[in-house]
C-alpha cells in the first residue's frame, strides 16, 4: 500500500560543511546542537555564529534546522540555560530538541511560541507519556530506541495529532539512550552532558579470578596462557543449566561461583569483576543501527520524521546516508519495492556491524559486535572531495585516502552515481601521478559527467 505522506529525513549537522552535503543529498531537515547543552560538547563546530549561518542558510533553501539543547542538566547549567539559549531562539531555529523537564518548563514559560521536540534521552516508550508530553506544550516526541515497530505502530495510532520521530540509522548504545555511566566512571565524562568517551567499544582483555582472594578480601586473577573460551564455557553451562531445575531444588553449577575479570587495552593491571557468558572481548560494543529496510513500514504507519545520527562523522558518511535513505523514502512514497541494492550502498560506509535494533526482536548476539570496536568498510572507502572542475571534465581532488591508477571509483553526485575506472591522474602542475597518497595531496583526474562538489570512493 502507498504510504499517504513521504516523511521527513532528518540527518546530522556537526558542521556547516556536512549540514550542506545533507541538503545537496536529500535532507529535509538537519539538527545541530550547542555544545555546552547538547551531547555533543565535543567535536561541535556549532557555536552562536555559525548556528545563525546554518538558520539562515537553511531557510533560504526551503529546509528546516533544529538545535539540539538535550543534556539532563546540572544546577551549574541550570543557572545559565536562560541566558545561552535566549540568542539562540532569537535566531528562530524551526525547533529545539530538548529533554531536561525543568529546562523545557523554562523555555515554555518564556517563549510559549517556541516549538519543542523531545529528545531520545528522555526515552518514550509508551502512549501516556507521548500525552503527558503533548499536555505540557511539546509539538514533536522523538521515540526511544528501544521499541519495535509494532510498538510505534500502536503508538501512532494512540495518539494520532502528535507528531512522531524514529531513529533510522547511526550508533546504539548499551543502555537507554544516553543512560550508561561508563564513561563516567573511567574518565569523568558523563556520557549525559556530551562528553561521552565510548568506553563500550574499548578493547577488553578477560581473565578467571582463582580460588584465592588477597589480604583485602579482593579475587586474584589467574594467569592465562590464552584468552579464555568462553564458546566452550557456555556450552558447559547450558549443558548443566538444562539438567537442573531453574525453579529450586537443582544444585549450583560451579561457574555460578567464579568470578570473571576485564581489563581494557589502555588500563593494563586494572581488573574488573564481571559475569559474562558469550565470547569475545568487545561484549559492550553494539552494532549500529541499519532500518533502510524498515523505512516503507515506517511510511505506511505515518511515522513523521526519520532520523539518522552521527554529529561526529564524516562528511562522506552524511552524504551517503542521505542519499540512500532519500531513495528508500522516495520509492516507498511512490509505491515502489525495497530495492536491496541501498543495502549494499550503506556497506560502503565504515560500521561495527548492522543491526534492527529492537525494531524487530531478534537473537541478543545479534545485538553486539564481539569481534572487533572499531567502523570497518566493506565494499568502499571515502578517498576523496572534488574542488573544482574544469571544462575539459578533468576534476580537482582533494584526497582522504590512497587511490591509484587503475582503481575504480565511484563519484557520488547529488545527480546520481557512477564508477568510473581510473586510467589517467596528475599533479596540479600537470605531472603524471600514479598513486595519491591521501591528505592533503591535490590531484588532477578525468571524470565525466556532473561533478562539481562529488566524493570520491574507492571500491574495495
Amino acid at each position: 500500500m502507498k504510504p499517504a505522506f513521504s516523511p521527513e529525513l532528518l540527518l546530522p549537522a556537526g558542521s556547516l560543511a556536512k549540514m550542506r552535503a545533507a541538503y545537496d543529498f536529500g535532507a529535509d531537515a538537519v539538527y545541530a546542537g550547542q555544545p555546552r547543552y547538547s551531547l555533543r560538547a565535543r567535536n561541535n563546530e556549532f557555536r552562536l555564529e555559525q548556528i545563525g549561518q546554518g538558520i539562515a542558510e537553511a531557510h533560504a533553501r526551503g529546509r528546516k534546522f533544529f538545535v539540539t539543547s538535550n543534556l539532563i542538566a546540572h544546577n551549574d547549567k541550570v543557572r545559565t540555560y536562560l541566558r545561552d539559549i535566549e540568542p539562540v531562539i532569537d535566531l528562530k531555529p524551526d525547533a529545539l530538541i530538548m529533554a531536561d523537564p525543568g529546562l523545557i518548563m523554562q523555555v515554555r514559560e518564556k517563549w510559549p511560541e517556541v516549538p519543542i521536540h523531545l529528545s531520545v534521552q528522555a526515552n518514550t516508550t509508551n502512549s501516556a507519556t507521548v500525552k503527558f508530553w503533548q499536555r505540557a506544550g511539546i509539538s514533536r516526541i522523538i521515540l526511544s530506541r528501544e521499541l519495535s515497530l509494532d510498538e510505534i505502530e500502536s503508538i501512532r495510532q494512540d495518539c494520532p495529532d502528535m507528531e512522531l520521530e524514529v531513529f533510522v540509522h547511526g550508533a546504539l548504545c548499551i543502555a537507554y539512550s544516553g543512560r550508561c555511566l561508563l564513561s563516567g566512571y573511567f574518565n569523568r565524562r558523563d556520557p549525559n552532558q556530551g562528553t561521552c568517551t565510548n568506553a563500550c567499544r574499548w578493547d577488553y582483555k578477560t581473565h578467571v579470578a582463582d580460588d584465592q582472594a588477597s589480604d583485602a578480601g579482593d579475587a586474584q586473577p589467574t594467569k592465562l596462557e590464552s584468552d579464555f573460551d568462553f564458546a566452550a564455557a557456555q556450552q558447559e553451562a547450558e549443558s548443566a543449566f538444562a539438567a537442573t531445575s531453574t525453579c529450586g531444588g537443582g544444585s549450583r553449577h560451579p561457574l555460578a561461583d567464579r568470578v570473571y575479570l576485564l581489563e581494557e587495552k589502555e588500563r593494563p593491571g586494572q581488573l574488573m569483576p564481571i559475569m559474562e557468558d558469550e565470547h569475545g572481548t568487545y561484549i559492550m560494543n553494539s552494532k549500529d543501527l541499519r532500518a533502510v529496510e524498515h523505512v516503507a513500514r515506517l511510511a505506511k504507519i505515518g511515522v513523521d520524521s526519520l532520523k539518522i545520527e552521527g554529529r561526529t562523522k564524516s562528511l562522506y558518511y552524511v552524504a551517503r546516508t542521505a542519499q540512500v535513505y532519500r531513495r528508500a523514502i522516495d520509492d516507498a512514497v511512490a509505491g515502489r519495492p525495497f530495492n536491496p541494492e541501498l543495502l549494499l550502498e550503506l556497506e560502503g560506509l565504515a560500521n561495527r556491524g548492522y543491526t534492527g535494533g529492537l525494531l524487530e526482536r531478534r537473537p541478543s548476539q545479534d545485538y553486539q559486535n564481539y569481534i572487533t570496536g572499531h567502523s570497518v568498510s566493506h565494499r568502499s572507502q571515502f578517498v576523496g572531495e572534488v574542488r573544482s572542475v574544469r571544462e575539459d571534465g578533468w576534476a580537482e581532488v582533494e584526497t582522504k585516502n590512497r587511490f591509484a591508477i587503475g582503481d575504480t571509483l565511484e563519484v557520488i553526485h547529488p545527480s546520481g552515481n557512477r564508477r568510473v575506472r581510473l586510467e589517467r591522474m596528475t599533479s596540479l602542475e600537470g605531472a603524471p601521478v600514479e598513486v595519491a597518497p591521501g591528505s592533503p595531496v591535490r590531484v588532477w583526474v578525468p571524470l565525466e559527467g556532473p561533478s562539481e562538489g562529488a566524493l570520491i570512493a574507492r571500491m574495495l
